[in-house]
């Protein structure tokens, strides 16, 4: 190894702080992400407003059936490489370093515009309850100024510091989300619960692709499970049972609660229902059943929710950036951690920057916080992920059609491959339904600038990685190697048949 190389090791940390995290701990982190309250205040309002079709309670059971099903080939390449760049390096290790640069680039992007465009509810939500409560009036860039500053200094502790916080944070808000459901199946429309909006045949109604959209949104977060692998207790059983329990836990919740509005309002007329009250439907239906006070909790709960959202989205933001800077396709200082607390400190500090200089653009220009930045940048970032777990999808087939020893034919090849045309049929359905998720006409340029993003981030990782390969070629064979890019260990050690279990060659 050169001098060169042991010094640009000594410069990088090697991994994340190990052994932090347990099954319930990244359980948190997903559930947090997944933003339960907002989802049932907000995506599940928009699609029965939006749709016109009441079928949103069973969409939520064939998404989370398609998850499940991707998440077969998922956990299983996890058992076989752990590494916090989770799609970055599934998408290198299955469809090789062009691609797995490209990927990153369009993570970066996805999670950037989920978290930061957490930043405007927050503002618009939390606003009216401190005028309400202490009669201080602040404009919503003044709390979402306060919201980063926090998640900002939580960003640099202890992981395990801010499990604790989400786990507090998000066992409130699920509770409510319980509780407001109940009411509703306690107070069913002309006396009589109906099962209507379970039916399957609302899934193949006109327009039913939208809401199928709308339901992939909800789930958004249930693959970060992966990114916490390597500060994870036993990650090849951690990260498996996390994503399997986030996934039911989240389809249970969204479907008791979709179903009990349309209980509640009646199914005939929960769509003009949520069309004159929009994010409203769940706090109108608790105040009739529950009173002032339950919807005075539950608003409140629906801003920590916000905020445990930005938290979990802040870490998984800091943890990419972090695998990028340890393998030096990102500046090298980028893949330090903290001595003390094993965070990955400068990743994060980056990502606070950027999440301020968001706040004070949008401050500044007068922008729109609810539409212009957290509607259609959170919506937007979504779509993202869809299609990076489609991408992950086929990384996964092509992974283990090259390493299959260790997995059965149903986790290496029946499952991914379902997974996949299902995936795909989504993301085309999400791309021709684009109008309708951003709420915008047919002909508006943004329907196609916003997931045209994602194709200039894929290509200028792609020219990103080429650029590294000519240029620095001992970076390029190191994308990839997680710890082991950071430990100068030479590309002829790794890229033989006699690598080190879990570290397969890249081609």
């Amino acid at each position: 190894m050169s001098h060169s190389s042991r010094l640009g090791a000594d410069r990088v940390s090697r991994t994340l702080a190990s052994n932090r995290l347990g099954v319930p701990a990244v359980v948190f982190f997903v559930l947090s992400a997944a933003t339960p309250l907002t989802v049932v205040a907000g995506v599940v309002t928009t699609g029965f407003a939006v749709t016109g079709i009441i079928g949103l309670p069973i969409a939520f059971v064939a998404i989370a059936a398609l998850l499940a099903l991707f998440s077969v080939g998922y956990v299983a390449m996890s058992r076989h490489i752990t590494n916090a760049g989770a799609f970055y390096t599934y998408v290198t290790h299955g469809l090789g370093r062009p691609a797995g640069v490209a990927a990153a680039y369009m993570a970066l992007l996805a999670y950037n515009l989920l978290q930061v465009g957490l930043y405007g509810i927050i503002g618009v939500a939390a606003a009216p309850q401190l005028d309400q409560w202490f009669g201080i009036t602040v404009d919503w860039w003044v709390v979402a100024l306060i919201a980063w500053a926090i998640v900002g200094i939580l960003g640099v502790l202890r992981i395990d510091v801010n499990g604790t916080v989400l786990a507090v944070l998000l066992l409130a808000e699920m509770a409510i989300i319980i509780i407001y459901a109940l009411a509703s199946l306690l107070n069913p429309a002309n006396d009589e619960v109906s099962f209507e909006a379970l039916q399957v045949g609302n899934l193949f109604e006109s327009g039913a692709g939208a809401i199928l959209v709308l339901a992939v949104l909800g789930f958004v977060g249930f693959e970060a499970s992966v990114v916490y692998s390597e500060e994870s207790r036993d990650p090849k059983r951690t990260i498996a049972l996390a994503t399997y329990i986030s996934i039911a836990v989240v389809a249970a919740v969204y479907v008791l609660a979709s179903w009990a509005m349309t209980v509640a309002a009646g199914p005939d007329d929960i769509v003009g229902f949520a069309q004159e009250f929009q994010n409203g439907v769940i706090f109108v239906q608790a105040d009739e059943f529950l009173g002032g006070t339950w919807v005075d909790i539950g608003e409140t709960l629906f801003v920590t929710s916000v905020f445990a959202a930005m938290i979990s989205f802040h870490n998984t933001v800091a943890r990419y950036v972090f695998a990028l800077g340890r393998e030096r396709v990102l500046p090298s200082a980028l893949g330090r951690t903290s001595a003390s607390s094993g965070a990955p400190v400068a990743a994060s500090i980056v990502q606070s920057v950027i999440g301020l200089v968001v706040i004070l653009i949008y401050a500044f220009f007068d922008l729109d916080p609810l539409v212009q930045l957290f509607f259609n940048l959170g919506t937007t970032g979504g779509f993202g992920v869809l299609t990076l777990v489609t991408l992950t999808s086929v990384a996964v087939i092509a992974f283990f059609a090259r390493h299959p020893s260790g997995e059965n034919a149903w986790r290496r090849v029946i499952a991914p491959v379902l997974a996949m045309i299902l995936l795909v049929v989504v993301v085309v359905l999400a791309i021709a339904n684009y109008d309708i998720l951003i709420g915008v006409a047919p002909d508006a340029p943004e329907r196609w600038i916003l997931p045209g993003l994602f194709l200039v981030a894929a290509l200028i990782g792609l020219l990103w990685a080429r650029f590294l390969k000519s240029t620095r070629p001992e970076v390029y064979d190191a994308i990839g190697r997680g710890a082991n890019a950071a430990t100068g260990i030479s590309v002829l050690d790794l890229s033989t048949e006699e690598e080190e279990p879990g570290q397969p060659s890249l081609r």
